[in-house]
């Protein structure tokens, strides 16, 4: 069976939903700054985008400090063809850790990852439908490591349940994931090692001493 196109589904509801004249309102989850950029490159030609900043699996808290700073400052300075504004979330780490109670010892990119991408999905339904956006979507499709499959089928239950337009995306597609980086080294930007969670980042540490202890041996 054939994979959905994701992409090409994304640019038919921008065809079918957005001109000259009609300019919906989109709320954008973001994982950072870096995945925003060219997410927010090509969403903002059609829609006015607020960029929801929500991740409480954010650790160490200093780390969300200057993930949310690089966030809100990408924002300010990035020129768009239509409005772009700037939402945080509140951060919670008591939820994340709650949902990800007795997941603690999976690995990345399986359950608990699919878990985080709804807890953080559903915070950006709930606000997109109390705000009266016209649609919600995520950044996360951009990054090669998350599982597009599972995040538009979140955000298809998501919009059923909220009654919110979803935009599917897989923005990695068309080279969405070079022109990230190109736009990230454009802007300088702090660009993180790990995806944000205790768990990815101490994975993440694992394996680069593996990989030093490798080239000492």
């Amino acid at each position: 069976m054939n994979k959905r196109n994701y992409h090409q589904t994304m640019l038919e509801l921008i065809k079918e939903h957005c001109s000259e004249e009609k300019v919906p309102k989109l709320l954008l989850h973001s994982c950072c700054a870096p995945c925003s950029s060219y997410c927010l490159e090509l969403l903002s030609q059609y829609f006015e985008v607020a960029v929801f900043y929500y991740n409480p699996n954010i650790y160490p808290p200093e780390e969300y400090t200057m993930r949310v700073a690089e966030q809100n400052r990408f924002v300010q300075e990035f020129p768009a063809k239509h409005k772009i504004s700037f939402v945080e979330g509140t951060y919670d780490t008591e939820k994340f850790y709650a949902m990800a109670k007795g997941m603690e010892q999976l690995p990345e990119g399986g359950e608990r990852c699919f878990a985080c991408y709804e807890l953080r999905l559903r915070e950006s339904a709930e606000y997109a439908k109390a705000h009266d956006f016209d649609f919600f979507t995520t950044t996360l499709s951009i990054s090669p490591l998350k599982n597009a499959e599972k995040l538009n089928a979140i955000g298809q239950k998501l919009e059923v349940e909220y009654g919110v337009n979803y935009l599917y995306s897989d923005f990695k597609k068309q080279n969405g994931y070079k022109r990230s980086t190109e736009i990230s080294n454009e802007y300088d930007m702090y660009r993180q090692y790990y995806c944000g969670c205790v768990y990815s980042k101490k994975q993440r540490d694992d394996e680069i001493a593996a990989k030093e202890r490798e080239r000492e041996e």
